[in-house]
């Protein structure tokens, strides 16, 4: 028999149990399957290209993965050998259509698991980029889908990153700066945060900074380029690294699903 479920957030908890458990969901110890690896590869080249609109090297996608640059240039040559990526030597990695439809998918994939995860399992904003690492890799399209589809067809991840559609287009963004670029006396609202750390995000979460909060510019100091800002009545000195990690909008108007 079926269970029943009063409740959609405890069918869809249930699922995701059910999901951990398969067998296959870690792989053999020290086993990395490759179809993860293409699939890691392709998404950092395609989030890489789209922060920096220039090809991607081949040491940023090494230091991104956290593997050596020999083992970035052997798979560069391989996904370049499918028809994945365009490669050459010391010119850096741009996606064909064919890889940028599956990096598209499992960014998909990626941004609606964390949105969940933080949505229906209440896991906060530096638990989950982890987790939906994992989960991206092996769940159906029929149940991202499905994702998608109780979510209410969200257009941004819990970190302020486009979640693409469906049809593999992306919502339209709202211009943005780096708070490294702010000026001095603006508010601003943060509008996207850098994801790719924990301890930036646990940091974040510790002073108050999460999406769509209004944030006043203070002071900027030039011997070191860190920022003083005002966030919720209190004042916070912020080091250049981490504002270059946090991007914002002057306008206030701006919507999120």
């Amino acid at each position: 028999m079926k269970p029943e479920f009063s409740n959609p957030k405890n069918y869809y908890k249930q699922a995701l149990i059910n999901l951990l458990r398969l067998p296959n969901f870690t792989g053999k110890k020290g086993e990395i399957m490759p179809s993860v690896s293409k699939e890691n590869y392709l998404k950092t080249i395609f989030v890489r290209n789209q922060a920096e609109k220039k090809p991607v090297s081949t040491t940023e996608i090494a230091s991104r993965l956290e593997i050596s640059n020999a083992a970035t240039s052997e798979m560069a040559k391989k996904l370049a050998e499918s028809g994945l990526i365009k490669y050459e030597k010391y010119k850096g990695l741009r996606l064909t259509k064919k890889g940028e439809k599956i990096a598209i998918d499992v960014v998909r994939r990626h941004r609606l698991w964390e949105l969940f995860l933080v949505k229906v399992l209440n896991l906060n904003w530096a638990e989950v980029h982890d987790e939906a690492e994992k989960l991206e890799h092996i769940s159906s399209e029929k149940l991202i889908d499905k994702i998608d589809e109780f979510l209410n067809y969200p257009e941004f991840d819990p970190h302020g990153e486009p979640i693409p559609r469906k049809n593999g287009k992306l919502p339209v963004l709202p211009e943005t700066i780096n708070l490294s670029d702010a000026e001095i006396g603006e508010s601003y609202q943060i509008a996207k945060v850098d994801d790719s750390s924990n301890e930036l995000m646990n940091y974040l979460m510790k002073i108050g900074v999460k999406l769509n909060e209004t944030v006043k510019i203070i002071e900027k100091l030039n011997f070191d380029n860190s920022i003083i800002i005002e966030i919720k009545g209190s004042t916070v000195n912020l080091s250049e690294k981490v504002t270059k990690s946090i991007y914002v909008i002057k306008s206030l108007s701006i919507g999120r699903n």
